[in-house]
């Protein structure tokens, strides 16, 4: 399993979280519960779990390069709920 996570910092995070996994649950498995929400990809897995301070988000699958490719795609989706704001910062790094 390949596991890649990065802290985004914005005191909007559990909004960001419930409504990315609004709008992806017209086409994938989602669950939320408050400020964590996690996301089934075919080939991945997200978690996000935010606080006051930001959003912990991790993606794990089985290809390396599917991971990867997920980190733009998340990082896409919440730039577009958080466009008020100035440019959110991803720190990904690998953990495995």
């Amino acid at each position: 399993m390949s596991t890649i996570a990065a802290t985004v910092k914005t005191p909007n995070g559990g909004k960001y979280v419930r409504q990315l996994c609004k709008h992806w649950s017209h086409k994938l498995e989602t669950e939320v519960e408050g400020d964590k929400g996690t996301v089934t990809f075919p080939n991945a897995v997200t978690v996000m779990d935010a606080d006051a301070e930001g959003i912990a988000i991790t993606i794990t699958g089985e290809d390396r390069d599917a991971v990867q490719g997920l980190t733009d795609v998340v990082a896409r989706h919440i730039d577009r709920f958080a466009f008020r704001e100035d440019a959110l910062v991803y720190d990904w790094a690998w953990r495995d």
